[in-house]
């Protein structure tokens, strides 16, 4: 499984021979100024929720390759109006079986609106399972109990946790929320973007060493397997 890190919380995720892109706001991020967004050409984008910093390329990206776009109902019809046709809509606590294997959309504590104030629907993660790996995406999310459903249902190799604060949970939290799903490997997102989010990645990774669990905190552009 190939992870390239677009900033912010955009991550595009290489698995069973597909292209997944999740929360694409990359042109407007000044941190990520090196990335070509009509290069990146995903089979399918994943919307964690509506807000602008996670929808922003969305239209861009969907001009150049028509991926399926994978949110929930009010985030799909939001961007159906505006013309975009290959979607598949989902709400919390549904599964489907995608060529890229199973997704279920799990609970996030968090807000959602679109970008013209349009109700953007309930905030959401996902957790991916196919013959790889198993993974969880948390999206925007504040540390919540429901967190312990995931470990109770998956056995996962790795999670991407916002860690940036103020907007979402911060370290501490972060590190809480890998105990709550059981995982050993977290990614970070959702940090340095804007000075409200910046963090001190030492003391992030230290904070999470002192558990026994692994921050990777991916420069943006970077490549990584997992």
């Amino acid at each position: 499984m190939q992870i390239t890190y677009y900033g912010h919380a955009s991550f595009l995720v290489q698995t069973q021979g597909k292209k997944l892109l999740f929360d694409p706001f990359i042109s407007p991020n000044e941190l990520a100024g090196s990335i070509d967004v009509d290069a990146i050409k995903p089979d399918y984008i994943l919307l964690s929720h509506g807000h602008q910093d996670h929808v922003a390329d969305v239209e861009r990206i969907y001009k150049t390759s028509q991926p399926q776009v994978i949110s929930s109902f009010e985030v799909v019809s939001w961007f159906e109006e505006k013309g975009l046709d290959n979607y598949h809509p989902m709400n919390l606590g549904g599964e489907w079986q995608f060529d890229f294997g199973k997704l279920k959309m799990v609970n996030a504590v968090h807000s959602s609106s679109l970008p013209d104030g349009s109700h953007g629907g309930n905030p959401a993660g996902f957790v991916i399972t196919n013959e790889e790996a198993t993974f969880y995406y948390a999206g925007d999310t504040a540390l919540t109990w429901d967190m312990k459903l995931i470990a109770e249902e998956f056995s996962l190799d790795f999670a991407f946790l916002p860690v940036g604060n103020n907007f979402t949970m911060g370290i501490n939290d972060a590190s809480v929320a890998a105990e709550f799903v059981k995982t050993k490997k977290v990614i970070g997102m959702h940090y340095d973007t804007f000075p409200y989010i910046k963090i001190d990645h030492d003391e992030a990774r230290e904070t999470f060493n002192k558990k026994g669990l692994e921050l990777i905190l991916m420069g943006i552009g970077e490549t990584t397997n997992i």
